[in-house]
């Protein structure tokens, strides 16, 4: 195994030409950000005001091909506020997947609610539609237009699909199954800008969407996210909210609702716009390092490099492979390609194993148990010269 792990972190280091260490994945810079960030400065509208957060709402909008974006400080605030004007109350119940990250299941508690963890798909690594519906026959039951869990007596208000490492859930079963049982849908997007499900870009498939500009996505601002909505009274009431619910006037500050201050700095918003404007090149470059990755992958023993489902057209944003347990350990390799200097790490612990929500429901979780195993992410920054 040794020897095996070794040659393909050398391999590894080649694509990335021979760098001492691969991380994991870091952002690419240029020029172009450098120009709109030193604008923004020399106007000196660096915080929550200027043209570039209108601009890069604009952007997001146009190329997700959604009526409505609203940028936000980060991705988990971004889904805070999705969930908040999809409806979700306390006491409320939503399904989520529990292989994902940590900031979903939050997301959900900040309102008060419940999250109820749901099996993925090995398939899509997502949400699975199948198991989704043949669960809900067991534990729901309709009543005066709603979904009550018969266990719990409380509503199931919405569902929450996330598109993990850029691949696309099947989606088309789930939007069938939140119109059937009065579910909101409310998509995890964080990690799937440039994704594309039938030709149909992520984060607009529900009711609303949330997209992350951390540093480490396909596109950053530094720190960020965006909610998505084809509904434009929603996209003003969530820009309304989040810019702490303050009434327009020339001089008083005054407040209707309670708002959060979520807003993205102009600034922030600057480094965005550089960056989406190279939107078509890092999804190229991404291509080729899964070329490279496919190449590399196809025969090895015991490994199999994940590749997008036939009905998505994927960013790559994390380049994945699964390893089979009866031939490899997955720490092990993890400690052997991090020696070399080849970043890569496992999923993430599933969320019904945390302490903070391991009481919560759950559904059958076989699948999740069996890639949090199999799963190791390997380097994905874009290759050079973008």
């Amino acid at each position: 195994m040794s020897n095996q792990w070794s040659e393909i972190a050398r391999k590894i280091k080649g694509i990335y030409d021979n760098q001492d260490f691969i991380p994991l994945h870091e952002p690419t810079f240029n020029e172009r950000e450098i120009q709109l960030v030193t604008d923004c400065i020399a106007t000196g509208w660096v915080s929550s005001v200027g043209k570039y957060v209108d601009q890069f709402e604009k952007m997001l909008a146009e190329y997700t091909g959604v009526k409505r974006a609203v940028a936000i400080m980060n991705g988990t605030a971004a889904l805070h506020i999705a969930l908040k004007i999809a409806g979700v109350q306390a006491n409320d119940e939503v399904f989520i997947p529990s292989l994902t990250f940590v900031a979903t299941a939050n997301a959900v508690t900040y309102l008060q609610a419940i999250p109820h963890f749901v099996d993925v798909s090995k398939e899509t690594l997502g949400m699975d539609p199948v198991k989704l519906e043949a669960y809900i026959l067991e534990i729901g039951k309709m009543e005066n237009g709603q979904l009550i869990n018969k266990q719990t007596g409380r509503i199931i208000r919405a569902v929450v699909p996330m598109h993990t490492f850029g691949h696309s859930v099947d989606i088309d079963p789930l939007v069938e199954l939140c119109e059937l049982y009065n579910i909101v849908l409310v998509e995890d997007a964080a990690e799937s800008l440039g994704t594309f499900y039938k030709g149909k870009h992520t984060g607009g498939f529900g009711l609303v969407g949330a997209l992350s500009f951390n540093g480490n996505k396909i596109v950053t601002t530094g720190g960020g996210g965006a909610i998505l909505t084809n509904d434009e009274m929603l996209a003003d009431y969530a820009k309304h909210i989040t810019t702490t619910a303050k009434i327009p006037h020339r001089w008083e500050y005054r407040h209707d609702v309670i708002g959060y201050n979520y807003r993205m700095p102009n600034i922030n918003a600057a480094l965005g716009c550089a960056q989406l404007e190279k939107m078509d090149k890092f999804l190229s470059s991404k291509r080729m390092l899964t070329e490279h990755y496919q190449k590399l992958f196809n025969n090895q023993r015991g490994v199999k490099f994940f590749a997008e489902p036939e009905f998505s057209k994927s960013n790559y944003w994390l380049q994945t492979i699964l390893i089979d347990p009866q031939l490899h350990t997955r720490n092990d390799i993890l400690d052997k390609l991090n020696d070399e200097g080849v970043m890569s790490r496992p999923i993430w612990t599933p969320i019904h194993e945390l302490e903070p929500y391991s009481n919560c429901p759950k559904a059958d979780l076989d699948v999740t148990h069996e890639l949090n195993k199999r799963i190791i992410n390997i380097p994905s920054t874009p290759l050079r010269g973008i």
